[in-house]
């Protein structure tokens, strides 16, 4: 079975806090996905994005006096909540804010993967895999997710995430 957690940026003045509409949104963004890739409006993350969240959750261990950004990549905002009616099958929803797409941003802007990584891959590494293409595969991710930041808080956009089975 593969899952995925689909982010699309988008306008926050476009985005109506209503599940069923988001959900239609985020399912006709997940079906132009090429696309919206290749525009830098939308990343996913297949199966792994728990432990995406755990790489940036060393960012404790190197400054543990420091905010806590490295939440706000994937778990950030808030969730949506299905109203009574709701198609059951819908996917869980998520919005982050412009703020907080902004500090996203600059969390992993300034975060430096190398040091993370020191920290995370014992965790990260299952048995079997091979610890650099692992690591190359995260940092894979992390990049994807850097540029997406960047270019949605640039652009002032808020980032709707969806998971999908």
């Amino acid at each position: 079975m593969s899952v995925h957690m689909h982010m699309r940026a988008v306008a926050e003045s476009e985005i109506r806090d209503d599940h069923s509409w988001l959900a239609a949104f985020m399912r006709e963004a997940w079906e132009k996905q090429p696309a919206e890739y290749a525009a830098g409006i939308a990343v996913s993350i297949d199966k792994v994005w728990g432990a995406v969240n755990d790489l940036y959750a060393a960012a404790d261990a190197l400054d543990a006096d420091a905010a806590k950004p490295w939440e706000l990549p994937i778990y950030g905002g808030r969730p949506v909540a299905h109203s009574t009616d709701a198609d059951p099958s819908n996917p869980p929803l998520g919005i982050l804010e412009p703020p907080g797409v902004a500090q996203a941003a600059g969390f992993l802007t300034s975060v430096s993967f190398d040091e993370l990584w020191n920290v995370a891959s014992a965790e990260l590494v299952w048995p079997g895999r091979d610890e650099a293409q692992v690591r190359q595969e995260f940092l894979d991710c992390h990049l994807r997710l850097q540029g997406f930041y960047a270019r949605a808080a640039a652009a002032g956009h808020a980032v709707i995430r969806a998971v999908w089975a």
